[in-house]
């Protein structure tokens, strides 16, 4: 039992860290005022540029690097239909979506479904690898996992302990103070959208590079949009979104083992599991009833114009 228990933890932090790195990233952008809808689109342009890259170098770095470059220069362009066009936020969320989604089939489709030479493989840490169920756990894992350890306290520290993290938390609550101050909000806001279509590439990443080693069109399955989901559920605060992606990849990978044990259920409702877990969760922590005051950034999906000060 203990075994079969270890197994699901540790391959419900791979599923976890595969939408991490977006909903960390999307947290950062909506801590700046803007949302983008398109990340699951995003995720698969991530998915498609390491693979793709790494099966034609046999190279992970320069897979990993062309992947945070397709993800900067998304960035770069989402900002500019956003920030300096001012563009509805929504409507620029669904289109890179739909373009996303689109360019990444047909730019993958010549090695869809074939298998790299090359993955991040498991790497077990000198002595903590060997603590029981523990070792197994956390320290029997691969690089985007050691990487996220480093993440998330970073991105908590950042956020609530440094002077960078106030500034964020002001340019999504009132960017006219920031502007008065003399702080270039146009500017901040174009780093911070690149920094999440950045992380948000790395998530798909994790996919093709990691959690499998092909490529599919749509194989990110909706984890782009449990990722955003991630966001309000965790009321913007990386830490809540680590204890969330944990839930719903524990759910995932216990979905996908039950259905050994009963066969007789369609997998299509195992499938279903996370995304119902998703709904719920959503309710529960955001809906009406609580009474509660919103953490909402205030100037979420506001555009700013300093003309209008």
């Amino acid at each position: 039992m203990i075994p079969f228990i270890t197994s699901i933890c540790a391959a419900a932090i791979v599923y976890a860290v595969s939408i991490l790195y977006a909903a960390i990233g999307e947290i950062f952008s909506q801590r700046a005022g803007i949302m983008n809808l398109g990340i699951e689109g995003i995720m698969l342009m991530g998915a498609m540029t390491g693979f793709v890259t790494v099966y034609h170098t046999e190279n992970l770095l320069f897979a990993l690097l062309a992947t945070i470059l397709v993800g900067l220069v998304l960035g770069l362009a989402f900002a500019f239909l956003t920030v300096t066009l001012q563009a509805d936020q929504t409507v620029c969320g669904m289109a890179f979506l739909i373009f996303c989604s689109g360019l990444s089939g047909f730019l993958g489709k010549s090695v869809t479904g074939i298998a790299s030479a090359v993955k991040f493989q498991q790497i077990n840490i000198p002595v903590l690898s060997s603590i029981p169920v523990i070792g197994e756990i956390f320290f029997r894992q691969d690089f985007f996992v050691y990487l996220m350890y480093l993440v998330i306290p970073l991105s908590i520290f950042y956020i609530y302990k440094t002077k960078a993290g106030l500034m964020l938390r002001a340019l999504g609550e009132n960017p006219a103070s920031l502007d008065q101050a003399g702080i270039n909000v146009f500017a901040m806001r174009y780093g911070y959208i690149m920094f999440a279509c950045a992380m948000t590439t790395i998530s798909g990443a994790c996919i093709s590079l990691s959690y499998t080693n092909f490529w599919n069109e749509g194989m990110t399955g909706g984890k782009g949009w449990i990722a955003f989901s991630l966001v309000a559920f965790s009321r913007w605060n990386p830490a809540y979104a680590v204890l969330g992606a944990l839930l719903f990849g524990g759910i995932s990978i216990l979905g996908m083992n039950m259905q050994v044990y009963l066969p007789g259920i369609p997998s299509q409702f195992y499938g279903m599991l996370p995304y119902a877990a998703t709904i719920i969760a959503l309710i529960i922590t955001t809906g009406s009833f609580r009474k509660k005051h919103s953490e909402e950034p205030a100037a979420l999906c506001q555009k700013y114009d300093r003309e209008d000060r």
